[in-house]
């Protein structure tokens, strides 16, 4: 068993983290910048370490500053948590050859999947579906990139390589535009990412967005843990989230999720990891893999029963997995509302003391949050202040005790959401089920 893991992140998951190696006996590491010493991990610890300034860049983005940590507290894995450097394949490598356990992917690994051109190829040798589309980077040849257009039918998008999180990207609807739609796109991607290249897709016009979790070990075995709908989605960032994807049929489950377990098995996949689909018209469309925990992860947690930071961490150990395939059974229905500081109408973040803070309780509820009354709110980074997750035995009761868990919590001296999740869960379309992924935006008028 590791004996001390450092976690390189903040905020909630650094405590979710935490608490998971508190549970396995292992002692914990914080990190955190010169803003975040009165974080609630950091305060839990058994050690903690400054390892700079507030601006992400100069702190959880300065990988010899992370390294130093782990040599100088003896340090045996480093958890990336989700964003920052999660998914930075120069970090893991940076890792593994100074001496440590990186509780994730193996860094070819994350190369692989962080290229989009080379996951779609990977994941159609695995009989994963994918979209239609170039199946590879587009060239300088503009005579058969329009024709590639025609055939695969307008509307196209054109995606960076390299991008993710809804940047890089562009839809475009006839002849007349693409060829300076590439151009754009490859100027802005180099910009971003540091890779210019470029790949084309059919456009869904009105798809869902459904995502599987997966765990694979070091042994060759793997495992799904079923879908997660996380179609209410505000500019390419998910809003809410819920566990099982409303109207998947068991046999898609079955179909799509053994594909998704298969693909894990032919790339030697190591840890826990999400293969994101574009659904529509009964149809599965593979877009990426996030190599690494999601941050939606706890709607799977309440409905398998699965511990997935535990068993992320026990399979970078060593240890086989403790599951097969037919040990997992979905139980009941999750919802999970992602509470953010920032004002409900525009959005604007609102960093700042939190002068009261009440959390919700009842059956079925989980709040994963770092904040306390007291607690300064800063304005560095992500918004996202906690994760309300309510679970019951069907959708229904989960949405009661959603609306109950997000009326009775109080968080008071910022703004937050909160009004608008009320909203969102009261909708008529989203109580229903199946809303796509332009439905929320749409909806605030956007």
């Amino acid at each position: 068993m590791i004996e001390k893991v450092l976690i390189a992140n903040r905020g909630e998951i650094a405590l979710r983290i935490q608490r998971a190696c508190r549970e396995l006996g292992i002692k914990t590491v914080a990190v955190h910048s010169d803003a975040d010493r009165d974080l609630k991990h950091v305060l839990l610890a058994d050690e903690s370490v400054c390892i700079g300034p507030a601006p992400s860049r100069d702190s959880y983005l300065h990988i010899p500053a992370i390294i130093s940590a782990a040599e100088v507290t003896d340090t045996v894995a480093i958890h990336p948590g989700y964003g920052f450097l999660s998914e930075n394949a120069d970090f893991a490598e940076r890792v593994e050859r100074s001496g440590f356990i990186f509780i994730g992917p193996r860094p070819d690994t994350i190369r692989l999947m962080g290229d989009k051109v080379s996951a779609i190829r990977a994941m159609k040798e695995a009989g994963v579906p994918c979209v239609p589309g170039s199946d590879g980077p587009l060239d300088h040849n503009t005579k058969r990139t329009l024709e590639l257009a025609r055939q695969i039918g307008y509307p196209v998008i054109i995606k960076a390589a390299g991008g993710g999180g809804g940047r890089g990207m562009r839809v475009v609807h006839s002849d007349a535009t693409l060829l300076n739609a590439i151009s754009l796109t490859k100027a802005e991607a180099g910009a971003a990412f540091g890779n210019d290249t470029v790949y084309m897709e059919k456009y869904l016009e009105n798809p869902r967005h459904v995502e599987f979790q997966v765990l694979a070990d070091t042994q060759g075995n793997a495992i799904h843990l079923g879908e997660r709908d996380c179609s209410m989605q505000r500019r390419h960032q998910k809003v809410v989230e819920e566990a099982p994807a409303p109207g998947i049929t068991p046999e898609q489950r079955r179909f799509i999720g053994e594909r998704c377990a298969e693909a894990c098995r032919q790339i030697g996949y190591r840890g826990v990891g999400t293969f994101e689909f574009l659904y529509q018209d009964g149809e599965f469309y593979f877009i990426e893999m996030n190599t690494r925990v999601q941050v939606e992860h706890p709607v799977t947690e309440m409905i398998t029963g699965v511990d997935i930071i535990k068993e992320q961490i026990l399979v970078a150990s060593g240890q086989p997995l403790r599951y097969t395939q037919d040990d997992i059974v979905l139980r009941g229905h999750a919802i999970e509302c992602r509470l953010n500081a920032e004002h409900p109408e525009t959005f604007m973040p609102s960093p700042g003391r939190i002068e009261d803070f009440h959390a919700p309780g009842g059956p079925g509820i989980r709040l994963d949050t770092h904040i306390y009354s007291g607690y300064v709110v800063p304005p560095y980074y992500d918004s996202m202040i906690g994760k309300l997750i309510a679970h019951g035995e069907d959708r229904n009761a989960a949405l009661a005790r959603m609306c109950n868990a997000l009326r009775e919590t109080v968080i008071e001296g910022i703004h937050t959401n909160i009004p608008l999740q009320r909203d969102i869960v009261k909708d008529a379309a989203f109580q229903q089920g199946g809303a796509n992924i332009h439905y929320l935006e749409k909806k605030l008028g956007m």
